[in-house]
């Protein structure tokens, strides 16, 4: 075996220490940041919901306001997630990349907007009319440039994404990635994310498909 074919098998199967150092789930009308409760509001809808966690965390960004309720559960998970907890400046902005999951993509939306079409439809919801422009607008807040992905499943799935994210940073595609999942239909929602970074943090655990779950479920049953 020549010298160079060598260094390129073992470049291949080395693998770079990789580390959950944050975490946000917004389900059951209840904000947790790292597994600790930081805001609840029982009894509202959706919509009323995510306002209430807008204000509470008093962010300013009126294209919130805009949104559909997918990417406002989104948006507002990924701001708990890096608040505190994100060190933007050590990364270019292509170094930073989102891979996110559901089980109804944008349907919540999709239906939203084709009782509209019985009258007149809504060029405001047809925008939001596929799942990964929760990606496009967390991506303008933030000016993430990095790869990302949206997938559709029947349920969470850690084991895809533990591959899917460690091979892009293994392969050095990304130092950094945001990931988990984000779901809207009616009234159900549920949105956990996942800040995946190289660095070891006091509080961060091996991101494995195990931890991914255990985390999960923390909440979500």
């Amino acid at each position: 075996m020549s010298g160079a074919i060598e260094q390129r098998i073992i470049k291949k199967i080395l693998k770079t220490d990789i580390y959950i150092t944050a975490n946000c789930i917004i389900s059951n009308n209840l904000v947790y940041k790292n597994e600790a409760l930081v805001f609840e509001n029982k009894g509202l809808v959706l919509p009323d919901f995510l306002i209430s966690v807008y204000r509470y965390f008093k962010w300013q960004y009126p294209k919130f306001h805009k949104m559909d309720n997918l990417c406002k559960l989104g948006w507002l998970a990924n701001e708990v997630l890096l608040q505190g907890s994100f060190e933007k400046a050590k990364y270019k902005p292509e170094d930073i990349g989102l891979v996110l999951s559901n089980t109804n993509a944008s349907l919540d939306t999709d239906i939203k907007y084709y009782e509209t079409t019985k009258t007149m439809a809504s060029p405001a919801l047809f925008v939001y009319t596929l799942p990964n422009i929760v990606i496009g607008e967390i991506s303008i807040r933030h000016y993430f440039k990095g790869e990302n992905a949206f997938f559709v499943f029947a349920g969470f799935n850690a084991g895809f994404i533990e591959q899917y994210v460690s091979n892009l940073i293994n392969n050095n595609i990304l130092q950094c990635c945001i990931c988990g999942w984000v779901d809207v239909l009616n009234n159900d929602f549920n949105a956990t994310l996942f800040l995946i970074e190289k660095e070891k943090s006091a509080d961060s655990v091996n991101f494995t498909k195990e931890n991914l779950n255990k985390i999960y479920q923390l909440q979500n049953g």
